[in-house]
C-alpha cells in the first residue's frame, strides 16, 4: 500500500467533507483485529475508498475486500484511489445499493464494517450475520450518532436514524450468538464477535 497516496487520499477527502473513518476508530480496530491476518472483509459504504484501502493491512497476501457503494462518483473515485494506492487487485468496489447486493453474496467473511446509510443498519446486520461465520467481528460505525442514540433525542430529521441505530444496538447486545461491546471511540464503534 502506498502510504502517501493514502495520505492524499485522507487529506482530499477531508477537504471535500466527505466522511472517512477517523483515525482514532482505525487505531482500535487495529487493535481489535491484532496479529490476526483476515482472508476476507467485507464493507458496507465505500465512499472515497480510504477505509477500504487501510483494511488491505489486515489481509493475508491473497486476502480479499468486498466493498459496497452506491453513488457512482464516489464508486469512480474509489477506484481511482485504490489503483493509486497501489491495491487494486485486493479491493473489489460493488455499485449499487447495498440491501440490493447483500442477497447476491453467499461465502462468509471475516471481519464485516457497517458505515452506510445509519437508518438501514438493523437490515444490514441481518445480512452481516448471515455471512458470517464464528469467529467473524462485525463493526459499526457512528453507533452512537453524535451523541443522540444514548441521550432522549427526538427531532424529527434525524428520528429514524437514531431510533433504528437504538434497535441495531438492542438486536446485537440481546443475541446470544453475539458478544457485543459498545466504544466511545470517534462517534461510537459497535464491536460485534460471532460466537
Amino acid at each position: 500500500m502506498n502510504q502517501e497516496e493514502l495520505k492524499k487520499i485522507k487529506e482530499e477527502a477531508l477537504s471535500e467533507h466527505i466522511p472517512i473513518i477517523m483515525d482514532e476508530t482505525l487505531k482500535t480496530i487495529q487493535e481489535i483485529i491484532g496479529d490476526k491476518k483476515l482472508e476476507k472483509i467485507l464493507e458496507i459504504g465505500t465512499a472515497v475508498g480510504y477505509s477500504a484501502i487501510c483494511y488491505t493491512q489486515f489481509l493475508t497476501e491473497n486476502g480479499k475486500i468486498d466493498t459496497i457503494e452506491i453513488d457512482h462518483e464516489r464508486v469512480q473515485k474509489a477506484n481511482e484511489n485504490i489503483k493509486k494506492a497501489g491495491v487494486d487487485k485486493k479491493i473489489t468496489v460493488l455499485e449499487g445499493d447495498a440491501l440490493e447486493i447483500l442477497p447476491t453474496l453467499k461465502e462468509p467473511y471475516d471481519m464485516i464494517f457497517i458505515d452506510a446509510s445509519k437508518g438501514k443498519y438493523p437490515r444490514f446486520l441481518e445480512h452481516a450475520i448471515r455471512l458470517s461465520k464464528v469467529g467473524t467481528i462485525i463493526l459499526a460505525d457512528n453507533i452512537l450518532y453524535k451523541g443522540y442514540v444514548m441521550g432522549d433525542y427526538n427531532k424529527h430529521k434525524q428520528r429514524t436514524a437514531v431510533r433504528n441505530l437504538r434497535e441495531y444496538i438492542k438486536l446485537v447486545t440481546e443475541n446470544p450468538m453475539l458478544e457485543t461491546k459498545i466504544l466511545e471511540v470517534g462517534d461510537g464503534l459497535a464491536v460485534t464477535k460471532v460466537k
